[in-house]
């Protein structure tokens, strides 16, 4: 499902449930409505195709793998493992599998791949199985390949890979481009795509939601959002110094989204060595309208409680234990919570078919902009070692 279905089920949801309520009752459900877009762009995004280049990404051109071994989760995205044939693929590809089977870690597998031999690992999953071995290869020195076997594959899509072919990604176990990319840190524990604090962590930690995830936000979200709900305790300092003693959403991501409403989806780069950070707090009363008409124009930095930067470190305090969504997984962890960027601490290979374009990288190249993921630094070309 993509982002525009979510906002056509959400457009059709709303107004039921506000249609049964007095006037202030429906603002109010207006305004969950708005907060529930950006909570789904934390959590689902486009499902924009990769499109297919005559040239390679950019990159060093590489060769095949002598070793290749592929880690392969049969639970992430419903069986889409068994489903693409990956097994018999590897098979005929000369590489070696690992299927991860109940019980067993992923990271004692991937370490045991390593110290039998292994030069490129591969990960068939979704993206919190991604960045517990990226951990690894990054910890190694070990190139990686990211194949698109979980439900969103978010790092797929922000490398540029077509998430709907999943046996095409294989290919980057041959000739392939290599490039070097930034990894998170949060408490030494790594992280592909972002780490969201308050309301969507407290959503994600919600046994129904990988199931119904925005039938659980709108039934979730009325108890979260209750008349005179304070925000969560969650403690930092802004881009300007000032010290917050609170927020209903923050989210840190490995480098920033885009700002811009056909941009904020995807991120541009995954080598800035930045990250990406974006704090909410709500108005007390549930109808002011203001956040609401920020949501509706694609403007949400126009709203007073919204504010969006992009530091090397950041750091949040509170007085208990912390519920966090790292890379779609629930996890509690204990304050302070210290966020890094590991810049260019993971070699990633792609298909030499792959674009190695995210959607927001692909729409700031068509408007000209310049991104250090879409432009070669000085003497180098697309493809030159």
């Amino acid at each position: 499902m993509d982002l525009l279905d979510w906002r056509r089920r959400l457009v059709g949801v709303v107004p039921v449930i506000a249609a049964e309520s007095g006037r202030r009752r429906r603002r109010a459900w207006l305004v969950i409505g708005g907060l529930t877009l950006v909570l789904v762009a934390c959590a689902a995004v486009g499902r924009v195709r990769a499109l297919r280049r005559a040239q390679p990404p950019l990159g060093r051109i590489v060769p095949a793998a002598h070793h290749p071994v592929l880690l392969m989760n049969p639970r992430s995205g419903g069986g889409k493992v068994e489903r693409s044939g990956l097994l018999r693929e590897c098979g005929a590809r000369g590489i070696e599998p690992v299927v991860l089977g109940p019980g067993e870690d992923l990271v004692d597998l991937a370490e045991a791949a390593v110290a039998g031999g292994a030069d490129v690992l591969g990960m068939a999953g979704g993206d919190g199985s991604q960045a517990l071995v990226a951990g690894v290869a990054a910890r190694h020195g070990v190139a990686m390949v990211v194949v698109p076997a979980g439900t969103r594959n978010h790092l797929a899509m922000d490398l540029g890979l077509d998430r709907d072919d999943v046996v095409g990604a294989l290919d980057a176990f041959g000739v392939a481009v290599e490039r070097p990319i930034d990894l998170g840190d949060v408490n030494g524990r790594l992280f592909v795509n972002n780490v969201s604090l308050g309301l969507y962590a407290e959503i994600v930690r919600l046994p129904e939601y990988r199931d119904a995830k925005l039938e659980t936000t709108l039934s979730t979200l009325p108890g979260l959002l209750g008349p005179g709900r304070p925000p969560f305790d969650l403690r930092f300092t802004g881009p300007a110094g000032e010290q917050h003693t609170g927020a209903h959403v923050v989210q840190v991501s490995n480098n920033p989204y885009g700002r811009t409403a056909g941009t904020f989806v995807s991120r541009p780069c995954l080598d800035t060595g930045h990250l990406g950070v974006i704090a909410l707090e709500l108005p007390d009363d549930p109808a002011d309208k203001t956040f609401l008409a920020a949501v509706a124009a694609g403007r949400p930095e126009r709203f007073p409680g919204y504010v969006a930067w992009t530091p090397s470190t950041f750091e949040v305090d509170s007085d208990a234990p912390i519920n966090a969504g790292i890379d779609g997984e629930a996890l509690r962890i204990a304050p302070p919570l210290r966020f890094n960027n590991r810049r260019g601490a993971l070699r990633i290979r792609l298909p030499q078919h792959a674009s190695g374009l995210s959607p927001a990288a692909r729409e700031l190249r068509a408007r000209s902009t310049v991104c250090a993921l879409g432009t070669p630094p000085p003497g180098r070309t697309s493809g030159s070692p």
